[in-house]
């Protein structure tokens, strides 16, 4: 093996760390998401309802964002794991003050209104965007 493949290589332990690491938060967010919530995602989106899944999908995206700038950010996978919980709990935050703001917010997503489904979405991807670029330590 040419030494460039093994340096290219050599990282490969740490990637993995922080993908597990990744994956591991995103399923922790997805529970904590959808206990928080009291309509249940899951089987609104089995149900085909696209409000369910557009505010869903948001939340998502809203989280993956920030873990994603801890991650590049991190200066250890401690570091990183502390402020993907952070994020975490910004984005389960995000979902309870447009739950304020949005009256009804979680029957309308259930009767599958999507203007509220989109809206969360919105609301969680602008507060996930704006968590991970303050994630720039």
């Amino acid at each position: 093996m040419s030494e460039s493949v093994l340096a290219s290589v050599a990282g490969f332990p740490e990637f993995i760390a922080f993908f597990v690491l990744a994956i591991a938060l995103v399923l922790v967010f997805a529970r904590l998401y959808s206990w928080v919530t009291p309509h249940d995602e899951f089987s609104l989106i089995r149900a085909n309802n696209s409000a369910a899944a557009v505010a869903f999908g948001g939340a998502l995206i809203g989280f993956a964002l920030p873990l994603s700038s801890a991650i590049t950010h991190s200066v250890s996978f401690l570091d990183c794991a502390i402020w993907g919980a952070i994020a975490l709990l910004v984005q389960v935050l995000t979902f309870l003050v447009v739950r304020i703001v949005v009256r009804q917010l979680p029957e309308k997503i259930s009767a599958g209104e999507l203007a509220s489904g989109i809206f969360s979405a919105a609301c969680s991807i602008t507060i996930g965007l704006i968590n991970a670029a303050s994630m720039t330590f």
